[in-house]
């Protein structure tokens, strides 16, 4: 482990740090929460950055790109590191922060960066409490078991609501909030917070709040105050043993402050509570409180589990490997994940968590994805778009390197002389497309090449030729996304393109009763070299919550198919699949148990495997047929009461499913599923039916069968309607 502290204030080199007094973390939130204005006051606050940057004037720092600072939404994932004193220990702490986006089109940047965070701040909205968004954030951050707190911003909202928004989190995310402050008022007269640890009341005064300044609470709060903190405490006995038992024996009183702190980070990094802070970060209350919580409640890198790592190299699958723990150890094994890309002019910028060992400027690495050896030419910590070159960074830390060559997202970089791979980062399928073609001959390879960049940065914009027109078609997680790729098109890359209409990225799966086997038989020896390659395969469909997955497994037994060859039928299986079922569209929800085969001593062959998969999936297609997937949306629509009718028979008339109505004081919450396709243009829609004063979010949910009415069109519109029935 490295040294304590010996740095200046202000400098922020990790290296020379004890891994104990680091924290790594996100802010993440619904879309406007506030998450980017809680940052820049984080940066102004830990003497980062000298102004504040706020966001409704295009001047945050975090929001870099010309596409954000003109939306005033966030787009890319940002990181900073800055630093803060523990106010109780006077202990100087380093905090890696990335900013995530809260659109759900650019739920990717909040995947991946949870991917490598080892806590997260979560930002509600005071008034609106628990959103779409804040449900899939959350989730997330459940998905990757990465502890929480949260802060309930925009106190002083008209609407705003403390307890309401703390008994949304226990109604929609299933948690066990514990608010650790009160607010000191609300709405137009919210002054300040009242902390339940230290029981008293705080305000922040002076230029931006920087006059964190104590009084007593106020007598009109007092009652409200013990009862809150009577609440906590009540909490923390199922969290605490010993504050448990003198709850149980009411001695409250002997409960020490530092008690409850020490409970409160227990129930936080076992996910049993979640400290619940409020504040204002636009009228500057209440973020000083939140950075002592990171500290106090979210974990250090040693506090995490060990990250599992994989022989890269071994014959087995990595499920069925048992993992190798790496701790956060500078001097251990290195072990670098790189979780995000960024093209750039002279060279591409790769962001990586380190996870173990000591990275140093100058020395090489080995990425075994690609099996190639790259050289760390710079090694960068970042501040937003900002760099400063450093000379070496250890485990638990979150830099960046320029100029690697072959490294891509969810690629790991380790020593040569100790080969492994971390686990990959996963993302959600596309769900929209659209053609795009330039608009003069000159600008085709421009265009390729801005497309290509784009697209090694980003994993959730894909690229594919039409085979049946020939066009260039682009998909993305929904319709912002696809407008921030062209915007970023025209501007950054200077082509002029012209782009065709939004279209739904339709994907087929095979409906099984049971089980079908087929066999595929590649065998080619006439004279010389031969190539030979036989598998039988047994199909089966997978859960319908499954429909966005392939699986394959290796049922054979006696070495009827050698070993090596066993990789070779999977990828033969799913290139096939991801070329298309009988409408065209990539064929998912699909298991393939691969049973039996045989071989040749000398003929058998790789791709001759590979190519018997093919054969075995074409059989099942003939057999079988195929049904067509469409994307289907989670929608929240939150309207005024005297709407809901107008909004309800609106989504029943676009085969939505009602999946609930909530009312919340004057609006009803109405959630639904519904098909993409029936969902372009809504917000003008929602806006039509309800005077404009109805908003609404969507997010991807699954890909579910689509009617047969629906079907018979796709596939007409195709040219295929005769290949509509399936073929049994």
């Amino acid at each position: 482990m490295g040294p304590e502290a010996s740095a200046k204030d202000g400098e922020t080199d990790v290296s020379l740090l004890d891994l104990k007094h680091t924290r790594n973390i996100g802010i993440i939130a619904h879309i406007d929460a506030g998450k980017t204005t809680t940052t820049e006051r984080v940066l102004f606050y830990t003497g980062k950055e000298h102004d504040i940057g706020e966001v409704h004037e295009g001047a945050a720092t975090m929001d870099w790109m010309p596409q954000e600072q003109e939306r005033g939404i966030t787009i890319t994932a940002a990181a900073t590191t800055c630093a803060w004193k523990d106010p109780l220990t006077d202990q100087r702490y380093t905090i890696n922060i990335i900013d995530t986006p809260g659109h759900v089109d650019f739920t990717a940047e909040v995947e991946r960066s949870l991917r490598v965070l080892d806590g997260a701040v979560v930002v509600f909205d005071g008034k609106e409490g628990v959103e779409a968004q804040s449900e899939t954030v959350w989730r997330q951050a459940h998905k990757y078991k990465v502890p929480r707190i949260a802060f309930i911003n925009k106190m002083d909202k008209i609407g705003a609501n403390f307890k309401k928004a703390v008994d949304s989190m226990v109604r929609r995310l299933a948690t066990n909030p514990v608010p650790v402050q009160i607010p000191w008022g609300e709405e137009t007269e919210f002054k300040g917070v009242i902390d339940l640890i230290q029981m008293k009341a705080i305000t922040f005064e002076g230029d931006h709040g920087l006059q964190r300044v104590q009084h007593e609470i106020p007598s009109d709060y007092k009652e409200a105050a013990a009862n809150a903190r009577h609440a906590m405490i009540e909490k923390l006995a199922d969290v605490d043993e010993e504050i448990g038992m003198l709850f149980l024996e009411e001695r409250i009183s002997e409960i020490s402050d530092e008690m409850i702190r020490a409970a409160l980070r227990k129930g936080a990094l076992s996910f049993k509570a979640i400290p619940i802070y409020c504040g204002s970060a636009l009228r500057d209350k209440g973020v000083q409180e939140v950075l002592n919580g990171v500290l106090w409640y979210l974990p250090s890198p040693l506090d995490i589990p060990p990250v599992d790592a994989f022989d890269p190299e071994s014959d087995e699958p990595t499920e069925k490997q048992t993992p190798r723990k790496l701790a956060a150890d500078p001097n251990g094994a290195l072990a670098c994940l790189a979780f995000k890309t960024m093209s750039e002019q002279h060279g591409d910028l790769t962001y990586l968590r380190i996870y173990s060992g000591t990275l140093k400027s100058g020395s090489s690495v080995h990425n075994p994805r690609s099996n190639k050896r790259e050289r760390i030419n710079r090694l960068l910590r970042m501040h937003s778009i900002k760099r400063e070159n450093i000379d070496e960074a250890g485990a638990g830390d979150i830099v960046a390197v320029l100029g690697l060559n072959y490294t891509v997202t969810g690629d790991t970089l380790c020593s040569e002389d100790d080969i492994l791979a971390l686990g990959a980062i996963t993302f959600p399928a596309t769900v929209i497309a659209m053609s795009i073609e330039p608009k003069t001959n000159a600008d085709r390879e421009k265009l390729a090449n801005a497309l290509a960049r784009m697209a090694k940065d980003d994993p959730t914009f894909k690229i594919k030729l039409d085979p049946e027109t020939q066009q260039t078609v682009i998909s993305g997680m929904g319709e912002l996304h696809l407008d921030i790729i062209r915007d970023r098109i025209l501007r950054e890359f200077k082509v002029d393109a012209a782009v065709g209409q939004p279209r739904v990225a339709y994907r087929e799966t095979v409906r099984i009763n049971g089980d079908i086997e087929t066999e595929g038989l590649h065998k080619k020896q006439s004279g010389g070299a031969g190539s030979y390659g036989h598998c039988k395969i047994r199909w089966s469909t997978l859960p319908e919550e499954q429909n966005d997955q392939l699986e394959f497994v290796d049922d054979t037994v006696g070495g009827s198919i050698p070993r090596q060859f066993i990789k070779s039928v999977e990828k033969g299986f799913r290139e096939a699949a991801i070329s298309g079922g009988l409408a065209g569209y990539p064929v998912q929800g699909l298991k393939a148990e691969l049973y039996d085969g045989s071989y040749h001593d000398v003929d058998s062959k790789d791709f001759a495997y590979a190519d018997a998969a093919r054969l075995a999936y074409k059989a099942l297609l003939e057999e079988a047929g195929t049904e067509v997937l469409e994307p289907m949306m989670k929608v929240e629509v939150r309207t005024p009461h005297e709407f809901q009718g107008s909004v309800i028979g609106d989504l029943n008339s676009r085969r939505a499913r009602i999946e609930s109505t909530e009312k919340d004081e004057d609006i009803t919450i109405v959630t639904a599923i519904a098909p993409l396709s029936e969902m372009f243009g809504y917000v003008q829609a929602v806006r039509g039916l309800s005077q404009g004063r109805a908003n609404y979010s969507m997010e991807p949910y699954r890909y579910e069968v689509c009617p047969p009415h629906i079907k018979d069109k796709i596939m007409t519109e195709r040219g295929l309607g005769h290949r509509a029935g399936a073929r049994r």
